[in-house]
């Protein structure tokens, strides 16, 4: 058993609720308006993202840090030779190394980025474990796991101070929703090239939800889930996004390709095992090797109905790495990163690098997303590039891994920007 999971789940998935019928929702309905018109500043804020003139637009996914005090806080599960230099300062090496060899246009944390219950001061742990994405001036943005608040500050604090910080695009909530569950919930539009006649439309959609910490509910036991309020301000943005990337100039057929953030698994995870995915899945903490919620609020069938979102990532489960698709959407872990987080010792931390690329168009410009594709890379010595593969593309031949020619091309082009923790 994990250390750091706190409740024993053993009735997960075993209680067949669906919360998505729940009367309340009608009430939310009403009380959540239409997207209203941005103002200028919300615009200005909303264009700063776009593709690059290369027509690529990479994230970097880090998952549970942990990070508590720094140099005073000891690593959990490594090798007995690292045991007494390994600290905090190591989860920051990782991110420096990482930053310079992917040099990502957006880098989002998604939960557990500090251990509120180590931590003596959780605004002071926040400043270093986000010290990497700060100084390296790349937006970032962060979502709340199940040991954020655990600290010196409430879930709400914790997020607050988290959109106060520099270069964070992270948002307390959405300003046009008027009530909704959890904190940081909100999107990001990325823009096609400048220049362009996508240079005015979002054609990649990033969603990031609050999947709360723990049950609220005194006779559901485990993790939380993303709720009915939460799960209507996402299909109303979908739909509006959407709406608007049809229309011109440079109308489209369909919606924008959108990919979705947050923390805890949905139980529809557990369903992939090595015949239909691409990494690992070594959790033993449960027996189908996922820590989900013990119910199914059914944002999975939302997620299908929407029918923009090609792929879901998460943290969690430190030692689930994969990625499966399941009805037409990837479902991926980034795998653990932060050193004061359970392990396996001699089984490297690990980040997910994930690249949506750009289709030219017959003119020769950059047009819509052809292709979207992710690998993960080792904090070994060489930073080592795994499971390179085809997430998403809109030709169906593509669907397939990528060769290793191509992936040996993209891990040695950034070799000479790493270096070396030991």
């Amino acid at each position: 058993m994990n250390l750091s999971k706190k409740i024993d789940f053993d009735t997960k998935r075993k209680m067949g609720l669906n919360f998505m019928i729940l009367v309340v929702m009608v009430s939310w309905f009403w009380s959540i308006p239409t997207t209203c018109a941005l103002t200028a500043k919300q615009q200005k804020s909303r264009q700063k993202l776009r593709f690059d003139q290369n027509g690529e637009f990479k994230i970097l996914q880090v998952a549970d840090m942990h990070y508590a005090n720094g140099k005073t806080t000891l690593c959990l599960d490594v090798l007995p030779s690292q045991k007494a230099s390994c600290t905090d300062l190591n989860t920051t090496a990782f991110i420096h190394r990482m930053i310079l060899a992917e040099k990502p246009n957006l880098i989002v944390f998604t939960g557990d980025n500090i251990y509120g219950y180590d931590s003596s001061d959780s605004a002071k742990s926040m400043n270093a474990a986000f010290a990497p994405a700060i100084e390296s001036n790349i937006p970032w943005v962060a979502v709340l796991g199940n040991h954020d608040q655990e600290g010196s500050l409430s879930r709400e604090g914790v997020m607050k101070y988290i959109v106060g910080l520099k270069n964070s695009l992270s948002k307390v909530n959405p300003p046009e929703v008027h009530i909704i569950d959890g904190f940081g919930n909100n999107n990001l539009e990325i823009g096609g090239v400048q220049g362009t006649v996508f240079e005015n439309k979002s054609v990649l959609n990033l969603y990031f939800l609050d999947s709360g910490d723990y049950s609220k509910v005194p006779t559901i036991p485990g993790y939380d889930w993303i709720k009915p309020s939460q799960q209507l301000w996402f299909e109303r943005t979908s739909a509006n996004l959407r709406n608007a990337y049809i229309k011109g100039p440079a109308p489209q057929k369909e919606a924008a390709p959108g990919l979705a953030y947050f923390h805890i698994p949905l139980p529809e995870y557990a369903s992939l095992d090595s015949s239909n995915m691409t990494g690992v899945k070594m959790e033993t903490y449960s027996g189908d090797g996922i820590s989900s919620a013990s119910v199914n609020s059914g944002f999975f069938t939302t997620l299908v109905g929407a029918g923009d979102v090609k792929a879901v990532f998460v943290g969690h489960d430190h030692l689930n790495d994969f990625c499966g698709k399941l009805m037409d959407i990837q479902l991926c872990y980034a795998g653990g990163f932060g050193y004061h987080a359970y392990g396996k010792a001699g089984w490297s931390r690990r980040a997910r690098v994930v690249v949506a690329s750009l289709e030219k168009t017959d003119k020769g410009s950059w047009g819509a997303v052809k292709s979207i594709k992710s690998w993960k890379r080792l904090d070994d010595q060489h930073l080592t590039g795994i499971d390179g593969e085809v997430l998403w593309s809109k030709s169906t031949s593509d669907g397939v891994k990528t060769g290793s020619e191509e992936l040996n091309h993209q891990f040695a082009s950034s070799k000479s920007q790493m270096w070396s923790v030991k």
